[in-house]
């Protein structure tokens, strides 16, 4: 080895979902919404002359927008180039004690990824049977704790009496809720940021408003914590979001009736799934996502997961420990989900 390689940071990258090629497929293995986003995009005229300039670097009509929403303070959210680079941001900017910080052992894949990346020390926290979170097992002394809920890829929620037990035995660290599914089933920790001034909320647009490919992430807490993460984004990049990516972000939140509409399509599309799952001896952690993580006692998940792939619907696997014979189905149409209800029902007659 060449004396200059000794000091390469070198990490295991994650591992997004496959993203095809082809035009004709089904896909349901990135969790994307499979409704566009609101048509009032549509009326956005982003003047080219401002192109010339560099964008807002605090975003304040995003903000702005976002805290009117959730009846915050301005000084109370951060906004980030999707939820990922908030979450990142975060990482690197409170969870610095050298204590391990703790996460799930089945959960966001990105977690484990930025801890090694920035030098975090970090211990996993097993699931119980039931794919659920233990509260008391967060009891324990540590640098910080962070958990999605609903949690991914398992689709469980946890209710917000447990979400609050957790935050209470960790009053000295922060705590980090990454809420990326929450408009899907279930209730915000957003009620406790007043209560517990260690609590940061994360969010995305990425699911529920449409808007993966415009990438916009927040999180949401006390004044202190919004101030320190901007702090570390102005020492690492000020200009993160472009012009038109925060006047889309703006004119989502804007159209609050299309936002609920689609997210009740995806819930009530999803319940139908999940009964026809049943009907296929699927087993399942009942989801508050818009995804479904499932088995089959018979037939390996990894054998469908191939299967459904020459058929050109694209489903999540995940060679891991655990969950290796789980598939992480993302919701998508009636009708893409009709396509996939019959490809199963002929493959596993087969």
């Amino acid at each position: 080895m060449k004396a200059w390689q000794n000091n390469i940071r070198r990490v295991v990258p994650y591992t997004p979902g496959e993203q095809p090629k082809e035009t004709d497929v089904i896909k349901l293995n990135t969790n994307e919404n499979p409704y566009p986003p609101s048509p009032r995009l549509l009326e956005v005229k982003q003047n080219l002359d401002e192109l010339r300039l560099y964008p807002d670097p605090e975003a304040k009509d995003l903000v702005h927008a976002i805290a009117s929403y959730h009846g915050l303070g301005d000084n109370q959210v951060f906004v980030g180039v999707g939820s990922d680079d908030v979450l990142a941001m975060s990482f690197l900017t409170f969870f610095n004690s050298g204590m391990p910080v703790y996460f799930p052992d089945i959960t966001y894949s990105f977690y484990d990824v930025w801890a090694d990346l920035f030098r975090i020390p970090y211990q996993t926290k097993a699931l119980n049977e039931s794919f659920e979170i233990v509260a008391s097992d967060y009891y324990e002394k540590n640098g910080g704790v962070v958990f999605p809920n609903p949690n991914a890829p398992t689709g469980r929620l946890l209710g917000v009496d447990v979400v609050e037990d957790i935050i209470a035995h960790n009053r000295d660290v922060i705590v980090i809720v990454d809420e990326a599914y929450i408009d899907f089933g279930g209730v915000s920790a957003l009620s406790l940021i007043d209560k517990y001034e260690n609590l940061l909320v994360v969010r995305t647009f990425s699911k529920s408003r449409s808007l993966a490919g415009m990438r916009i992430g927040y999180a949401m807490g006390n004044e202190d914590l919004i101030k320190a993460l901007n702090d570390v984004k102005y020492s690492f990049n000020s200009y993160t979001m472009n012009c038109q990516t925060i006047l889309f972000g703006v004119e989502s939140i804007k159209d609050d009736d299309y936002f609920k509409e689609t997210v009740a399509k995806v819930v009530a599309t999803r319940e139908w799934f999940q009964e026809e799952l049943k009907r296929l001896s699927f087993n399942f952690v009942k989801s508050d996502s818009n995804f479904v993580f499932a088995s089959h006692p018979f037939v390996a998940a990894k054998d469908i997961f191939e299967a459904a792939k020459k058929e050109k619907i694209y489903v999540r696997y995940f060679d891991k420990p655990r969950i290796d014979n789980y598939l992480r189905i993302s919701i998508g149409t009636d009708k893409q989900m009709k396509v996939l209800v019959e490809f199963l029902k002929t493959f596993l007659n087969m």
